[in-house]
């Protein structure tokens, strides 16, 4: 047995990485047969003796049980030399699909579990083709693919966990396959794959010793055209022949779509706490990439521990300068995010930044600047918005200290700002940047989905609610819930959260307005500063999509991290408001768009990531608020692109609303790699809506009748100022125009 599993390339890593609880079956087929068998021969019995006693109709049976059938009698007797060669081909088939896995998971970026087996194979391609694959195995089109594929009326169920053996689809007429000798026991449909290495021989055909181990490379799309092995019609490989598959399933076309602007986020340690910019050689490589597939610009951290670390209006800028005046030269755009919290220990941190060194110092002679949970378990991510308006800083306010920040930022990066090259500015409002409670800390041992905790008892924000309850004529209210759980605790664990708890009375509503509007307090007086400080620069805040227990009646998570949004009340048009009186943009970041099928299970956690996309959305631009987006989970297939465009540019939207720009997370090696770096130029060209091919034709036709004027022939000359169209129209990429504007030639003055 050790002897043919080396002749077929079997491994113990391999048989490890399949997994021993693989069903062998040929014994489950031969089970099977064996059971239709004794159920024929009973039903028989049973049908044709119905009028006899019980006696007879026993003899009758034990009579056929003792009668060798073909079928059942060979199944008894069968040697135990067939029992090891059904053992090997099940190790044989083994084999072949732990190198089919590998082969996907490095070559292709599936993500495929260890133990996956051929179902989760189908899906994965299934999806990769923008089919919408269920956890109960369904398949069908999305709306965007158009009408199911011929065949059958009803979707092809897909069972991942209770077989092992794929269901077998009808073609489609224009589909091909992979000629080797014979037919494939599975057709595969004609759709826009990666490329993945099928399995061509049926490992049940013939004996062990006869068995062949082959693959032939399927490849479709941009990748396939400029591959060396798979291109044109047809193609040789290691004498097979290697035919494409055409794209039948059309994706949707997001031709003369707006353009949206995509930026790139750079590595949170780009410069280190010496305010030096790490390995410039390394990064100006990387950015030139990125400017070569049409990126418009990157974005970076100015981080507050790094700049202001030491002493109170001490700024060093020296790393960051560097950094703009690299983008600069490469004609890149910046978006800037000033950081006023620490960096380290949340999902993605690689780098630890703490708060300014002197900050720290504050804080250990008084906690009560960090926000405070009920057990009195300090957090230093940021400082609490307690002291907003105490003079607890070395004679500052926490406001009067970012003000003091922002316009050191504004007056040390002017020429940046004149020039245009600074695009927005994002202020950060509180833990990771964002306009948020920090209710779920994982440094104080909150896991997914629990519910957080209110952080309001730092003596100043107990200051502050026991001004409000004794306003109120209610000053025993002035305390935080005592029966709302623990960090990870469930919605219906807790009277405070449950249907019908404590949320909904009247301290319940009393201590959730209080809470939820020193929130908007917190984020309407930094942006007024911002807004005072960076004057005509567009400026921006982040809101992070609580979407776990949406579904429920108190949605509690929201309601620790500040979004008082219960099912009887709308938590964000209230923020909406706030932002738009500000003229700030909203940069809104789900952690699950685009990866809805590879990270969690909604189902326990009642979450709706949708749902709540779709609330905060449609309550932004109710009022005309530019949204923005960022994706916070790593993003490199195209099915998860192709979810963020959709969300980008919304097929259907009557008012033709779309993002004014997105940001990728992050730059780093893993998109460099080949294949990943095709589908995010892919992606980045489906943002642009093919603004270039738009901007070449308009352009050259302005610029020959410009030259017919002046008399001027020369065809080099109007090529490079063709290819200059966007510098001498830069609102053109900053979402400064509609889309109908070019094509009606109704362009905006330059200024």
């Amino acid at each position: 047995m050790a002897t043919e599993i080396q002749r077929f390339g079997a491994s113990e890593d391999d048989e490890d990485e399949m997994g021993m609880d693989v069903k062998e079956e040929d014994d489950d087929d031969d089970d099977d047969e064996e059971k239709n068998n004794e159920a024929t021969i009973m039903g028989g019995v049973e049908g044709g003796l119905a009028s006899s006693g019980n006696n007879t109709r026993f003899q009758q049976h034990q009579q056929y049980q003792e009668q060798p059938t073909p079928l059942s009698g060979a199944r008894r007797c069968r040697p135990v030399e067939e029992k090891e060669r059904t053992k090997i081909r099940e190790r044989q088939r083994r084999a072949v699909t732990a190198k089919i896995l590998a082969g996907l998971r490095r070559h292709g970026n599936y993500n495929l579990r260890v133990r996956a087996d051929i179902n989760d194979v189908i899906a994965a391609l299934a999806r990769e083709a923008g089919w919408v694959v269920l956890p109960d195995g369904t398949t069908f089109p999305s709306t965007s693919q158009g009408t199911r594929p011929a065949g059958g009326a009803s979707a092809t169920a897909l069972t991942s966990t209770s077989s092992h053996v794929p269901v077998q689809q009808t073609p489609p007429a224009s589909s091909r396959g992979i000629c080797s000798g014979y037919k494939s026991s599975m057709d595969y449909p004609s759709c826009d794959m990666k490329g993945a290495y099928v399995h061509t021989s049926s490992p049940y055909d013939g004996s062990s010793s006869s068995q062949s181990q082959t693959a032939a490379m399927v490849g479709t799309g941009a990748a396939a055209e400029n591959h060396p092995l798979i291109g044109g019609s047809m193609d040789a490989v290691d004498d097979k022949q290697v035919i494409d598959i055409p794209q039948k399933l059309q994706e949707r076309d997001f031709a003369g779509t707006p353009c949206v602007p995509v930026y790139v986020m750079l590595p949170l340690g780009v410069i280190n706490m010496k305010c030096e910019l790490i390995d410039q050689d390394g990064l100006l490589k990387q950015l030139r990439v990125l400017k070569s597939i049409n990126v418009d610009g990157v974005v970076v951290d100015c981080w507050w521990g790094i700049v202001e670390a030491h002493a109170p209006q001490e700024y060093n800028w020296s790393g960051y300068k560097r950094l703009f005046q690299i983008v600069r030269e490469l004609k890149l755009k910046l978006q800037v995010v000033l950081s006023f919290h620490e960096c380290g220990g949340n999902v993605g941190d690689d780098v630890c930044i703490p708060l300014p060194h002197w900050v720290v110092e504050i804080g250990r002679r008084n906690p009560d600047i960090f926000f405070t949970d009920r057990e009195g378990r300090r957090n230093p991510e940021c400082l609490s918005w307690g002291i907003d308006k105490e003079r607890v800083l070395r004679g500052r306010t926490a406001v009067e200290v970012y003000f003091d920040y922002m316009r050191s930022f504004r007056v040390e990066f002017d020429e940046f700002f004149d020039d245009g090259i600074i695009s927005m500015i994002e202020v950060g409002l509180g833990p990771c940047g964002e306009l948020r409670y920090p209710s779920n800390p994982v440094k104080h041992g909150w896991r997914y989905p629990g519910v957080g905790e209110f952080q309001c008892h730092d003596q100043y924000l107990l200051k502050s609610l026991r001004k409000v309850a004794e306003a109120r004529g209610h000053s025993f209210w002035a305390r935080g819930p005592d029966n709302a759980g623990s960090y990870n605790s469930r919605p219906h664990e807790t009277g405070f959260f449950c249907d019908g708890g404590d949320y909904d009375g009247y301290y319940g509503r009393f201590f959730l307005n209080w809470y939820s509007q020193v929130l908007l307090d917190h984020g309407a007086r930094v942006l007024s500063l911002a807004k005072l400080a960076f004057e005509s620069t567009r400026i921006a805040a982040k809101l992070s999509g609580i979407h776990w227990w949406y579904k429920t009646a108190s949605h509690a998570a929201e309601l620790t991290a500040g979004f008082y949004n219960s099912c009887n009340r709308d938590g964000y048009a209230a923020i909406m408001a706030m932002l738009k009186k500000h003229g700030a943009a909203l940069n809104f970041v789900c952690a699950e768009w685009g990866t809805l099928d590879h990270h969690v299970d909604f189902s326990e956690t009642v979450a709706d990531p949708d749902g709540l996309a779709w609330q905060v959305l449609n309550s932004a631009w109710d009022v005309c608020t530019p949204i923005a987006s960022e994706n916070a989970l790593p993003c490199h297939d195209r099915e998860s692109y192709n979810m963020i465009s959709e969300r980008a540019k919304p097929m259907n939207d009557p008012d033709g609303r779309h993002f004014c720009a997105f940001t990728y997370l992050r730059l780093g090696p893993l998109l460099m790699e080949r294949h990943n770096f095709m589908e995010f130029e892919r992606f980045v060209k489906r943002m642009h809506g093919n603004l270039c091919q738009i901007l070449s034709v308009l352009g050259k036709q302005f610029l020959i009748s410009i030259h017919r004027s002046k008399g001027i022939r020369d065809k080099h000359s109007l090529s490079l100022a063709a290819e200059d169209l966007c510098i001498l129209f830069p609102f053109l990429t900053e979402g400064l125009w509609e889309p109908c504007s070019l094509y009606k030639m109704r362009i905006h003055p330059c200024t």
